[in-house]
């Protein structure tokens, strides 16, 4: 079940939660940091984050995890990619990116956040630094610096909305710049295939689809309302189904969202209409 929430009508949204016994739900954009202030607690993810996408009813007391940047490294786990010991290359610096450098900032590996406003990655960055056992870097979203970083990258993460609908038939990368050996990820999982997707397959590219990071961060929730394991087969099964059906049918599958209009605060190009 979806719920449209208006900013202002948050705390009530939250507090008809608490009193309707509901035993989670999911926030996405424009949500993710203005329900952190109604909230009775949040998990160290979702603190050092800064933003939360799962929210727990403990007992009437509302606890708020994030588990969009676990959902990602598990999505590149589960077709055989280890980040770790490898140069991600990030595109973007709103909130599905800032979740993913975090939680690659705990492993030895090096990444670089590109953004179309440098001073965002490098806020981004400076950031997540401390204490990080990644080496972070940053730098701004055009074709030489993109080119520059791409040529010795292992793994590039596409966190902007290009390629998805309407934007789908737009590419963030020139595929000039893809290599066969270049692992893509596209966070974009409408369509579950983008164009940036079909051209690093055209060249023997490994690619992992953005419809695999919101199944796994969608399991994650599951287990952190449930404390069982989570069907993923079924889970995955039924999300592509509803991508039949439209953005309506994969918010329905995926479970109930307290959801608001797209997020306007990652700049990397234009307004962000994705899930994180």
């Amino acid at each position: 079940m979806a719920l449209r929430v208006a900013p202002e009508s948050l705390y009530d949204a939250l507090s008809g939660i608490r009193a309707l016994g509901f035993h989670g739900l999911n926030v996405t954009m424009p949500h993710k940091a203005s329900v952190i202030r109604y909230l009775d607690g949040l998990n160290d993810d979702a603190r050092r984050i800064g933003a939360v996408n799962t929210v727990l009813n403990s007992k009437g007391r509302l606890l708020g995890y994030n588990t969009d940047g676990l959902g990602a490294l598990q999505a590149l786990r589960s077709k055989g990619v280890e980040p770790e010991g490898r140069k991600i290359v990030i595109l973007g610096a709103g909130g599905a990116s800032r979740a993913i450098v975090y939680s690659l900032s705990r492993l030895s590996c090096q990444v670089s956040v590109l953004n179309r406003t440098p001073e965002r990655a490098e806020g981004l960055v400076l950031e997540f630094s401390k204490g990080a056992e990644a080496r972070l870097s940053w730098g701004p979203l055009d074709r030489e610096n993109l080119a520059k970083e791409l040529e010795d990258a292992d793994i590039l993460v596409n966190a902007t909305p290009l390629g998805m609908r309407p934007l789908d038939s737009e590419i963030p990368v020139p595929s000039s710049l893809l290599r066969p050996d270049l692992t893509v990820f596209d966070l974009v999982y409408d369509p579950p295939e983008t164009r940036l997707l079909k051209e690093a397959k055209s060249i023997g590219a490994k690619v992992v689809e953005g419809l695999d990071m919101l199944i796994l961060q969608g399991a994650a929730s599951f287990e952190i309302w449930t404390g069982c394991k989570a069907p993923v087969d079924l889970m995955a099964k039924i999300a592509r189904e509803a991508l039949c059906l439209g953005r309506k049918g994969i918010r329905w599958a995926m479970g109930g969202e307290v959801t608001g209009k797209p997020d306007e605060g990652n700049d990397s190009y234009g307004k962000t209409w994705y899930h994180g």
